[in-house]
């Protein structure tokens, strides 16, 4: 009995954790390039149930069944599916095609992102919102001139002129790929950009889907709400075993 307050504790437990993931998603909705996490669960290794000090059982113990352990969450996964590709018309905004990321030189190292909301610094660097300087082939790409234009391969062209090519790099493994915080990834092993081209003026949506998440969370909430009925139940069992059943008369 007590093994199974247990059981159903490690489900709420893990159904919060789910909570919290598809809240953030959510709340991500809007987030140019951003890509949704996803829960994985694991359940704890099942128990043989077996008979014990049964006359029958003629030195054998006869397998009842299995009993399982509860479950936990094992891993939060990202989904890289594409969002869908907006047209806002400024010269700044870049969208992706394929699985290309953008690099951006951060204090803390490279980072990598798929939100291509530009703009310039007072310097004339292209930086991102955050401040970080958008790299090229060449560094940080520097703007001097009035007119920017990208050309579909990546190459900057300021005023007629070309300037650099943006960097672009690709994950064979998504799970080389760990999210950073503020859209931005850290990435381990990054590979020459694969097939796809830029696009000028467009920007990456989010690839949350506010249908599926709310019908994720509507189910979260009866899973946990189903186990916390469960421990209500197996408290009311032992309360009547304690306190009724086991009682002296």
């Amino acid at each position: 009995m007590i093994r199974g307050l247990y059981t159903a504790a490690t489900g709420m437990l893990a159904e919060q954790t789910r909570a919290d993931i598809t809240a953030n998603n959510l709340a991500n909705l809007n987030t140019g390039g951003y890509k949704k996490d996803v829960a994985v669960f694991r359940s704890f290794p099942e128990l043989l149930v077996q008979r014990i000090n049964d006359p029958q059982d003629r030195g054998a113990r006869p397998v009842l069944g299995s009993l399982s352990g509860g479950a936990v969450v094992d891993e939060v996964l990202t989904s890289f599916a594409p969002g869908v590709l907006k047209e806002t018309g400024r010269p700044l905004d870049l969208a992706l095609e394929g699985g290309n990321f953008f690099v951006l030189q951060t204090p803390a190292g490279l980072r990598y992102t798929r939100n291509g909301a530009f703009t310039l610094d007072g310097e004339g660097y292209i930086v991102n919102s955050d401040g970080y300087r958008l790299l090229g082939e060449n560094g940080p790409i520097q703007v001097r001139g009035q007119k920017i234009e990208v050309n579909r391969d990546g190459t900057v062209v300021v005023d007629g002129q070309p300037v650099d090519r943006l960097l672009l790099v690709s994950f064979a493994n998504p799970r080389d790929l760990q999210k950073a915080g503020n859209n931005l990834f850290i990435g381990v092993n990054p590979q020459p950009a694969v097939a796809g081209g830029v696009l000028q003026g467009y920007l990456e949506g989010s690839n949350v889907n506010v249908i599926t998440e709310m019908i994720d969370m509507i189910t979260i909430m009866r899973a946990y709400e189903a186990n916390q009925r469960m421990i209500q139940a197996q408290d009311s069992i032992l309360d009547k075993a304690v306190n009724q059943v086991g009682s002296l008369r």
